[in-house]
């Protein structure tokens, strides 16, 4: 008897205030090309898989402005908006409590819109046999370990500390889990060192698997990031 196949789910993550970008309204609401940063990164998975559950992550104070924006725009995204917690990790725990067991999860941050379909039709194929995949991109840049001297304000290099750059590599979103899994991890209590949802696996004692990202994915977070997308997806 064949397994029945796990439903599919999207929770795009646009949790945060953005305040590095320096705009008067969060990142995810800016534009591109007369689509919301938002809207490009949960087009990318409805184009690649069909019938995927989105499940939208807002901060409460923009959550009006998100149902505004949808409507005026025509955007037609059948989505279940949750609220945003004081971290990240609260608030991909907060859309947990939506998603049923039995799911594949892609936790994608709802600023990178610039990977693509075939990205996101791989990792879901990996995820079949995987319970927790995670894209990674090794690092090209020469690595220097410093810190900022308190006094000066100067970065110094910090002694008897020598990067290998052949072992670092970036890790990128979407990170896709059985929703069993992430469910388990999420139960722990609160950890700064939870950066992503791979680290809170991973400190469950669950085994990641990695497989190749994509140079362009990208997250917007300043300025420069936006001008880049820009310039990448109106070429």
């Amino acid at each position: 008897m064949e397994s029945r196949a796990r439903q599919k789910i999207l929770v795009a993550v646009a949790g945060g205030s953005g305040t590095r970008m320096g705009t008067e309204i969060p990142k995810q609401f800016l534009e591109i090309g007369g689509k919301a940063i938002l809207r490009l990164s949960i087009e990318k998975f409805i184009a690649a898989v069909p019938g995927i559950k989105v499940i939208t992550v807002l901060p409460e104070a923009h959550i009006p402005r998100w149902k505004e924006y949808c409507i005026r725009t025509s955007f037609i995204c059948p989505q279940t908006i949750v609220k945003g917690g004081l971290t990240r990790f609260h608030s991909v725990k907060n859309a947990l409590g939506t998603i049923p067991d039995g799911a594949v999860v892609a936790i994608h941050d709802g600023v990178r819109p610039l990977l693509s379909c075939d990205m996101v039709a791989r990792m879901f194929e990996a995820a079949e046999t995987e319970p927790a995949v995670i894209p990674v991109l090794p690092c090209v840049d020469t690595m220097k370990a410093l810190r900022k001297n308190p006094e000066s304000g100067k970065l110094e290099p910090v002694d008897g500390m020598n990067v290998d750059r052949s072992l670092l590599y970036a890790v990128q979103t979407p990170q896709i889990f059985h929703s069993e899994i992430l469910k388990e991890a999420y139960s722990q209590p609160y950890d700064t060192a939870f950066t992503d949802d791979a680290s809170v696996v991973a400190k469950k004692g669950m085994p990641l698997t990695y497989v190749e990202g994509e140079r362009l994915n990208i997250k917007i977070t300043a300025k420069d990031d936006l001008r880049l997308a820009e310039a990448i997806l109106t070429v």
